[in-house]
């Protein structure tokens, strides 16, 4: 490992010492081999596990990821009982009536397509420890506690069956990927100051603790392996990650190969391995490798040559936008079941369009920002990393479009009031395994979740907002933030007050509804009266066009903000009127008659405020 790159990580959590923040810290030896013939593994495991709370802990938690895919299992559970199941995970067949019946596919697994984790030998520095499993939670009663600011290390040997790949991980996927390994080993469960986060793999995504890993992966020499991490012997691995101009010759009676990889300052390890991956590698940005592994097909070769200079490009765009990623390797690999974000790697879809497989590459590489450098709570606030990931791709996407949209959001508004006029909208601060659809939550948590930075162009400004993502990220990298981590530096960017906004956006169902109510002609002037109709109060924007050709703008404040946002139509002249207070519904304004008559009235013409009736924003003469 070079060491510069240990210094830029580690240089991040230095300073975490500050104002009291602390979190705890892990790192992972493993050693596994792979029998590809069952698809069985066999492991050890040693975590050395600091404990850098001011608490003594007696209990340490594990997740057991593979365990959900068994019958009777919570997912199973879960998956024949939410009113739109994952069509991913169920099959569909049509009754004599003509209706849909829906089964669990995770319901029909049979023994040997079952996916377990089984632990053995527990031990906590030498000394045996109670281990229990109860589903996908292995929960530990430590031979001795852990006092604060101490290590502890943890060992046990694992046995695991991958399971037929239904949802993320598995074998044998749609696409006839041999092994996708995500969530494969016994992993730590985070505690941090909210306590131990165990929550059960019912569906969603992870949350995991810092570390270090040094893994060694034992398997048939003619597989291709692809993830997390650097590979530390590629001269005795081939397959394309030799350094050029060196022969790798294996023993010839060897039948497999140990690949090792250290990967500094995870909270996930993730492979993928076939024997038929084609393994390209294409220079980023800052000296970042790029990795390519995908199923050599003709049908898809093209498409994969051809993402590779876009996937560069856009971890520049990235970069710039937000800041620098982090590690010097970045692996795209044919191996999931639509596309799933993992420590410096993504396992996607590979056939399909172009279009599509870009789109996917752009998405999943941009959580390595949001999701495994600063990597919230996807349990509790998934809009976190989901929504602020779909915003960064659909910005690189039309960054590098030929045409550019105004608004490269507006997918994500289209999807967001078709949900909150259903009147099945929950509040984003529901737990991701708690909410009544599987539509509902992924338009929460991506499309709402993209608007609550996209209309805070709208209420702060864009510079204003494009500053407070980059400080975001840049005082938060490796440190778990919150909602209000994030609404914090866009008020220190700004200078505006923005509770109300997080309350209202993240914790409510409340909506935005602005109409212009009525226009009124006197002798002097026109007299404008708005209404707000939604609970969620918003500053407003009007354009105002007059009958001789000429636009003006009118910004009304919003009293609560005590801010006043800067214009972003510079080329119109700009009145900034009184502020409006929420407790009053209306709000009436003039307009001297010698400007002109007018002919049309708009509230946003950005679109940017996520209103929920726009039919009653615009009036014409």
């Amino acid at each position: 490992m070079k060491k510069f790159i240990l210094l830029a990580l580690f240089g991040c959590i230095s300073a975490q010492a500050q104002n009291g923040y602390w979190q705890q810290h892990v790192n992972y030896k493993m050693d596994v081999s792979m029998d590809v013939k069952t698809y069985k593994y066999k492991g050890s495991q040693s975590l050395e596990y600091t404990n850098n709370s001011p608490d003594t802990l007696k209990r340490v938690f594990y997740h057991l990821y593979n365990n959900a895919f068994q019958p009777g299992s919570e997912m199973d559970a879960r998956l024949q009982a939410i009113k739109d199941p994952d069509g991913r995970m169920v099959t569909k067949t049509k009754g004599a009536d003509g209706k849909d019946i829906v089964k669990s596919r995770i319901a029909a697994l049979k023994p040997d397509e079952i996916g377990y984790l089984k632990i053995n030998n527990f031990k906590q520095d030498g000394a045996s420890a109670d281990a229990k499993t109860v589903g996908t939670i292995l929960e530990v009663t430590l031979a001795k506690p852990i006092l604060p600011n101490s290590k502890s290390t943890f060992t046990l040997d694992f046995e695991g069956q991958v399971p037929v790949q239904i949802r993320r991980s598995g074998r044998n996927n749609s696409e006839g990927v041999d092994l996708s390994m995500a969530q494969w080993y016994p992993k730590l469960a985070e505690y941090d100051f909210e306590g131990w986060h165990t929550d059960p793999y019912i569906a969603r995504e992870f949350h995991g603790v810092w570390g270090d890993f040094d893994v060694k992966i034992t398997i048939d020499k003619t597989y291709v392996l692809g993830g997390t991490g650097y590979l530390q012997n590629p001269n005795e691995i081939g397959h394309g990650y030799e350094d050029k101009g060196v022969t790798v010759t294996y023993p010839k009676k060897a039948k497999t190969l140990t690949w090792h990889f250290v990967a500094p300052m995870v909270h996930d390890f993730t492979w993928a391995a076939d024997p038929n991956y084609n393994h390209d590698v294409y220079d980023g940005p800052n000296g970042v490798k790029l990795h390519f592994l995908w199923l050599n097909d003709a049908a898809i070769n093209e498409n994969w040559k051809k993402l590779q200079p876009a996937t560069a490009q856009l971890m520049d765009i990235y970069n710039k936008t937000v800041g620098n990623y982090p590690y010097k390797q970045y692996s795209v690999i044919q191996g999931g079941d639509g596309g799933m974000e993992y420590a410096m790697c993504t396992l996607i879809l590979g056939t399909g369009k172009f279009d599509g497989l870009l789109g996917v590459t752009a998405h999943e590489m941009a959580h390595s920002w949001f999701q495994h450098v600063l990597a919230s709570n996807e349990s509790k606030h998934g809009w976190m990393d989901e929504g602020f990931t779909s915003f960064l791709e659909d910005y690189g996407l039309n960054e590098i479009a030929e045409k550019k949209a105004d608004n490269p959001w507006f997918g994500a508004y289209r999807g967001y009031l078709s949900m909150a006029n259903s009147g099945f909208e929950q509040p984003q601060s529901t737990h991701a395994d708690r909410f009544d659809q599987n539509r509902v939550y992924s338009i929460t948590s991506y499309s709402k979740g993209e608007i609550f930075l996209s209309q805070l162009i709208y209420v702060i400004g864009r510079e204003n907002l494009m500053k407070a993502v980059k400080r975001y990220y840049a005082d938060f990298k490796f440190k778990h933030p919150t909602p209000n981590d994030i609404k914090r530096e866009a008020e220190k960017v700004s200078g505006a007050v923005l509770d109300w906004y997080l309350v209202d956006w993240t914790e409510t169902t409340n909506t935005i509804d602005y109409s212009i109510k009525s226009v009124n002609e006197s002798a002097d002037a026109m007299s404008v009266t708005l209404e707000r109709i939604g609970r969620m109060p918003m500053p407003i924007d009007l354009i105002v066009e007059f009958e001789n050709g000429t636009k003006e703008y009118f910004y009304v404040p919003l009293r609560m903000m005590s801010y006043e946002k800067p214009s972003p139509y510079p080329s119109l002249k700009r009145t900034v009127l009184g502020d409006w207070a929420w407790a009053y519904p209306t709000y009436e304004f003039k307009i001297p008659t010698k400007s002109g008559k007018i002919k049309s009235i708009q509230i946003d013409p950005s679109g940017l405020m996520a209103d929920v009736k726009p039919e009653n924003n615009s009036w014409k003469k």
